[in-house]
């Protein structure tokens, strides 16, 4: 259902952030509109923001991490917290910190609770995605760019979306392919149709948004970048909250 993106307000204090297309860029964007102190955090994996301040959870205690938290807040009301990995990443700190004392300090908390590999596009697996428990709002992002191209190069498990869709592999996706895949996993409270300005005709985000089920805006948060040429397409088992 086509909203225009002026009318987005999402509610509550915990939004977990979904899908594809540009999640990191909306995390960031978000946080910067929110009021008060916001955390930025994952139940999965994140990418770290250069620019904000970064709480290591791995080598302390909960009440060490609440110490640092507040400590970084009197310099920044935004503050990205996380249990950093080899691979540059930042895993769910809720085995140290849970999600629940985290909205004890900040006014918002927003987690970015699945991941896809980079690509526009993508299917959830069972385990996928990790909503907290505690979660008020869950935000789906869509990445339009996929929109002409086949599933098997814009989709994180194309596989699995191409069964979902009803289509096969090499299918280039319409908007009535992604449409059927949303509704059909039903995981979101609204939708965020984002990167329209990669497409050709803007008029194929509405539609796209009309074909959806729940709220749904068409955005272009940040100028496209290309897909990687290759990515995994399973990266581990993980559980939910």
């Amino acid at each position: 259902m086509y909203r225009p993106f002026e009318a987005f307000r999402p509610a509550g204090r915990l939004i977990s952030v979904i899908g594809s297309g540009g999640k990191t860029t909306f995390l960031r964007y978000l946080s910067l509109r929110l009021p008060g102190k916001v955390i930025l955090t994952t139940s999965t994996h994140i990418r770290p923001f250069p620019d904000l301040p970064l709480i290591d959870v791995s080598h302390c205690s909960r009440d060490q991490a609440v110490r640092d938290l507040r400590s970084a807040f009197s310099g920044s009301r935004i503050v990205c917290l996380g249990f950093p990995e080899p691979s540059g990443k930042l895993a769910d700190p809720s085995p140290v910190i849970p999600f629940e004392a985290l909205l004890s300090e900040a006014d918002h908390l927003i987690v970015e609770a699945d991941g896809a590999a980079g690509r526009p596009l993508k299917a959830h697996r069972p385990w996928e995605p990790v909503i907290p428990s505690c979660s008020d709002l869950t935000v789906c992002l869509v990445g339009a760019s996929g929109i002409g191209s086949p599933v098997s190069e814009s989709c994180h498990c194309p596989d699995l979306f191409a069964r979902l869709a009803g289509i096969s592999p090499d299918t280039p996706v319409r908007e009535e392919h992604i449409a059927a895949v949303l509704n059909r996993e039903n995981l979101a409270d609204c939708f965020l149709v984002n990167q329209t300005d990669a497409l050709p005709d803007p008029d194929q985000a509405r539609r796209l948004c009309d074909l959806i089920s729940r709220d749904a805006f068409p955005c272009a948060l940040a100028p496209r970048q290309p897909a990687p040429a290759r990515s995994p397409q399973c990266t581990g088992p993980c559980r939910r909250s």
